[in-house]
């Protein structure tokens, strides 16, 4: 599906997902939520993009919460709640299960859907002026069951609690505290920093990078230190093409110039 209000902007190594609705400070409606999974796909299949950062554009904000102008149709039945909140859960599982890198550079509000968006990536970069909040508390609702483990992942129970009993807001000194964010910028350099970022990470081993994401998400869902799947992977690594290269580069005190894509 597309979306005027979401578009996908491809500059190696970078594939840049952009919230693109200004006018409503980035708001997240139905149909950029059910954008996002062809957006990702075609990042994967991409051999150009090593990074996937997704950010805000020119809005000045990374995403303002639901598009609120919808919930009277879009939550008139438990059907077309459902169906919402399906879209809303495949969108956000794309993001997460991409075997590629994924950054969020978020300036000004990232509220709601926007902290859902931000959760399910692997890495955040955020301005010194951006603002956080997850709200469903003040809405009457409980946030999914997929957002809240990932918030859960990135800030602990307690921290999890604080955020959803109050649905406070906070600002990016704390978030960085707390875990919810990786890196803080100056304002208005929240994009540039994750460009920056995403150079380190698309310098190394793309090999290594989507096997370390697959580590991490094994570990995470229940693998042990002698897992089979984690043996495998970590076997894997002896014969795939970088170590070959990586390896001979280091010994021969040059920069190695991977090939995995």
């Amino acid at each position: 599906m597309t979306s005027r209000a979401i578009r996908l902007e491809i500059a190696a190594p970078f594939g840049e997902i952009i919230l693109n609705k200004p006018e409503k400070r980035n708001a997240l409606s139905l149909d950029m939520w059910a954008a996002i999974p062809d957006l990702v796909d075609r990042c994967v299949a991409d051999a150009l993009v090593k990074v996937i950062v997704i950010h805000g554009g020119d809005a000045g904000v990374f995403a303002a919460g639901a598009d609120i102008s919808e919930f009277e149709t879009t939550y008139a039945t438990a059907d077309s709640a459902s169906a919402a909140g399906n879209t809303v859960a495949a969108a956000l599982e794309a993001i997460e299960l991409c075997p590629k890198p994924t950054i969020a550079a978020i300036e000004g509000a990232c509220v709601g859907g926007g902290v859902s968006i931000a959760m399910a990536v692997d890495l955040r970069v955020a301005a010194a002026t951006a603002r956080f909040g997850v709200t469903p508390a003040k809405l009457g609702l409980v946030y999914p069951a997929g957002d809240t483990r990932r918030l859960l992942a990135a800030i602990g129970p307690a921290r999890t609690k604080d955020l959803l009993f109050t649905g406070r807001f906070l600002d990016a000194d704390e978030a960085l505290a707390i875990g919810l964010i990786d890196r803080r910028a100056a304002p208005g350099d929240a994009l540039d920093a994750a460009r920056k970022l995403g150079e380190d990470v698309s310098a190394v081993s793309q090999w290594s990078t989507r096997a370390t994401k697959e580590m991490v998400a094994g570990l995470n869902s229940g693998w042990r230190d002698d897992s089979p799947e984690a043996q495998s992977l970590f076997l894997q690594g002896f014969s795939n093409e970088d170590f070959e290269e990586g390896y001979r580069a280091f010994l021969a005190k040059r920069t190695a110039q991977f090939t995995f894509k």
